[in-house]
């Protein structure tokens, strides 16, 4: 098994990042574009910071804002792997959202 951290479209295989099987249908998912959060649990663009970005798509359904989806995305097993995977250093949501807001 690879040690590679997987980002959200990675691990959950939705096929919505650039150049994605389900791209054209669906959209490009927001999380695989957002910038401002590279890197972020070392991921790319939103990719390990998914729960934070509104319009994702889960369970065949686009999501709000972060205040509508969150409690369902602590739930979500690619949440728990992120955070599992990056304790102690797991970023917390406040941050996220204030890195969003810088410009």
């Amino acid at each position: 098994m690879s040690s590679k951290k997987k980002n959200c479209w990675e691990f959950k295989k939705c096929g919505r990042q650039a150049g994605g099987e389900h791209a054209g249908e669906l959209g490009v998912c927001p999380a695989s574009v957002e910038q401002r959060l590279d890197g972020i649990h070392g991921g790319k663009n939103a990719g390990r910071s998914c729960w934070i970005i509104a319009g994702t798509l889960c369970k065949g359904t686009v999501q709000g804002t972060f205040a509508q989806k969150y409690l369902s995305c602590e739930l979500c097993d690619f949440y728990k792997t992120v955070k599992e995977e990056e304790i102690p250093k797991f970023t917390l949501s406040a941050l996220l959202l204030k890195k969003l807001s810088e410009k």
